[in-house]
C-alpha cells in the first residue's frame, strides 16, 4: 500500500475534530461524564487526532514547529489507547475546551497552505 500523503492525515485530523464538536456540542462535563457513548465516540476521535500527526511527523519533521505540543498530541492518543484504565474525563473535556480549538486552527492553516481551499467546517 503506498503511504497516504499530508493532505490525507490533515483531512483526517479536521473530521476527527469535526466529529469531537458534534458529539460535545450542548452538554457539559458533567453529561460528558455520565454518557459512556460520547466519551467513547471522543476518545476514539482522539485517537485519530493522534495517529494522523504522529505519520505527517514521520514525512515531513518540520512540520512539528507548526503544531502546538505535536509530540503531547501523540502522547495524549497513546494514553487513550494504552493507558484506558487510567483515563480522566476531567482531563479528556480539558483538551476538548482547551487544545482543541487550537489544533484546529493550526490545521486549517496547513490545510489551506496545502490545498488551496478554505475551510468548509
Amino acid at each position: 500500500m503506498p503511504p497516504r500523503d499530508l493532505v490525507a492525515w490533515l483531512e483526517d485530523i479536521r473530521e476527527a475534530i469535526a466529529a469531537i464538536q458534534t458529539a460535545v456540542a450542548g452538554i457539559d462535563l458533567e453529561s460528558y461524564c455520565s454518557n459512556r457513548q460520547i466519551r467513547s465516540a471522543v476518545e476514539r476521535e482522539f485517537l485519530l487526532i493522534g495517529e494522523a500527526p504522529r505519520q505527517m511527523l514521520i514525512a515531513e519533521p518540520p512540520l512539528e514547529t507548526r503544531i502546538t505540543a505535536a509530540r503531547d498530541i501523540i502522547s495524549f492518543r497513546n494514553h487513550l489507547a494504552h493507558g484506558y484504565f487510567a483515563i480522566s474525563n476531567q482531563t479528556v473535556w480539558g483538551v476538548i475546551e482547551g487544545h482543541l480549538p487550537i489544533l484546529q486552527a493550526e490545521i486549517e492553516t496547513i490545510w489551506i497552505e496545502r490545498t488551496g481551499e478554505e475551510s468548509s467546517q
